[in-house]
């Protein structure tokens, strides 16, 4: 069985309008789940109540809060839909049960497991070693569908950076356009 056939035998299929929470911090969430078609944001509120955003969940992105179903805890952070988003939600107990029964499932999660890994990787050394610019760039260059999708105050949130900084970022790049 392959990941998907799971989630389409054992899963739950759920939609999310524009705005509303697919799971909050600080909230236990022990599903997984595959977006279809969509768009959401993944962010941390900091205890001063800045905003962090984490990652921008597309069609065909799965998500799910690692800590909450590894280790049994709370929600670290949010993932709320910036516009109307059908998933299908498969609970973590019933993932860990049939990888145990099927090991190409098994084998298809942890390919799956890797892929996370390696966007993490490239989203830290992106955060550790490029600029703000090259980190703009890059995103431009890996989605332009985000762009066009995604208010400039999200944008600057997950280049981690000022919605002015931003400003000031794309009118250099315009400017050395022309």
């Amino acid at each position: 069985m392959t990941f998907h056939q799971l989630l389409k035998e054992q899963g739950t299929f759920i939609t999310l309008e524009k705005g509303a929470y697919l799971f909050k911090q600080g909230e236990l969430n022990r599903s997984l789940y595959f977006v279809q078609s969509g768009l959401l944001k993944g962010f941390y509120i900091s205890e001063n109540g800045a905003e962090s955003v984490k990652s921008f969940i597309l069609a065909n992105d799965v998500i799910g809060n690692l800590t909450a179903l590894v280790d049994n805890q709370v929600c670290t952070f949010n993932v709320i839909a910036l516009q109307e988003v059908s998933l299908i939600a498969l609970p973590y107990d019933t993932l860990i049960t049939q990888t145990k029964l099927d090991h190409g499932l098994a084998s298809g999660v942890i390919e799956l497991l890797m892929k996370l890994a390696i966007k993490k990787e490239r989203r830290e050394y992106e955060f550790l070693c490029l600029s703000p610019e090259q980190r703009y760039l890059k995103l431009i260059e890996q989605s332009e569908l985000l762009m066009t999708q995604v208010t400039q105050i999200d944008i600057a949130g997950y280049l981690g950076i000022t919605p002015v900084s931003l400003s000031r970022i794309k009118k250099r790049i315009e400017q050395g356009q022309q």
